[in-house]
């Protein structure tokens, strides 16, 4: 078991810099993820903590010992690609034990240690056949169970569930937090999917064009987002961002947007002034109706206009206008029924909302 450390971690491809001095801690047996959209620099730390890109400047620890110059089998870290990287002509059991045969293990240790990845993984009935004979989620955790018979000080994952349809990647993100709750090891995994970055870590690193943006837990970054690009990445549908000015008046704060007013709780960017031109976040999920809107104080209720419904079961999303001009997402419960059209009473939980700078994006203190 292992931390692990960056410290203004920098790469470059020539003269391009893509990571931009990054620095983390990351705890023994901590499950980290990083997110980001495409090309923002999360698969490069990913493989420069895996020594398979070497790094232009800082240093990167491992269980407090700079592995900057040791190459990936020195590390001991374990990676598990999106592509699986099984040998097709090998059984289970032979692909999962070939990294213990390359190191010269004995075929007693063998054995023993892939028929312990195999029970945890669920892999027993599986270990005669080959990689072609196997679903797509039971290729995954071949992968994984490979990665594990080798005791890592950390389990690096690169986008592991991209290839799985829907259903498979909701049963292999139980079958990965399982696994991590009963080995207990350091865990990095780099995702796209904001959905497996909140089910699945202890912390969610958020990255953009190589600069990390949050470090925090899920309820953290989606209840308090550093910035406007948290607020959106993070949730789906993402957080809606409305431009207005605030207005103090006889002691009440509040942001104007356009005809609709949106009270600022007591203890919420306390360093607003009168007129200050600010960004109002609202949750989707902060917008009730029905029974829900009861809940809110009488002052954060007012009307919408329906406008799209779309009805995914357990909940539904819908556009709503407020006031005739600000179009807002709410997710509402899915028994919710509300036609294009319709005029909703609807509630706003205003203890929820995030004000930003619009010049910075930058949440306001």
């Amino acid at each position: 078991m292992a931390n692990v450390e960056l410290k203004q971690v920098v790469k470059r491809y020539g003269s391009v810099e893509v990571v931009h001095g990054i620095d983390l801690e990351i705890k023994d047996n901590e499950f980290i993820v990083l997110v980001g959209p495409s090309g923002c620099g999360k698969s490069t730390v990913l493989r420069m903590v895996a020594g398979l890109e070497e790094i232009s400047g800082g240093e990167i620890l491992i269980d407090d010992r700079v592995v900057n110059q040791e190459s990936p089998k020195d590390r001991n870290v374990a990676m598990v690609f999106q592509n699986y990287a099984l040998y097709p002509h090998m059984t289970v059991r032979e692909n999962m034990g070939f990294s213990l045969k390359m190191r010269g293990h004995d075929k007693a240790d063998i054995i023993a240690k892939v028929d312990d990845a195999a029970r945890i993984l669920e892999l027993g009935p599986y270990l005669d056949r080959k990689p072609s004979e196997l679903s797509g989620g039971q290729r995954q955790r071949v992968a994984m169970g490979r990665a594990m018979v080798r005791k890592p000080d950390v389990f690096l994952f690169d986008e592991p569930l991209s290839n799985l349809d829907a259903q498979l990647r909701t049963q292999m993100r139980m079958e990965l937090r399982k696994m991590h709750l009963r080995l207990a090891t350091t865990t990095i995994y780099v995702t796209h999917d904001q959905i497996e970055a909140m089910t699945l870590a202890d912390r969610i690193v958020i990255l953009k064009d190589g600069y990390i943006q949050q470090v925090g837990s899920p309820i953290e970054v989606f209840e308090k987002p550093n910035n406007v690009f948290v607020a959106q990445f993070i949730g789906n549908p993402p957080m809606n961002i409305l431009e207005g000015k605030v207005k103090i008046e006889g002691g009440n704060r509040s942001v104007v947007v356009g005809k609709s007013v949106f009270p600022i709780v007591d203890g919420k960017a306390e360093g607003v002034t009168d007129g200050q031109p600010v960004l109002a976040g609202i949750r989707p999920d902060s917008i009730k109706m029905g029974d829900n809107i009861e809940k809110l104080p009488k002052e954060w209720w007012c009307k919408g206009e329906v406008v799209v419904s779309e009805i995914l079961g357990g909940q539904s999303h819908l556009e709503i206008v407020v006031d005739g001009e600000n179009e807002l997402i709410a997710e509402v419960a899915g028994r919710i029924v509300a036609h294009p059209g319709e005029i909703v009473p609807i509630g706003f939980e205003f203890d929820r909302m995030v004000l930003f700078d619009p010049e910075t994006t930058n949440a306001l203190p």
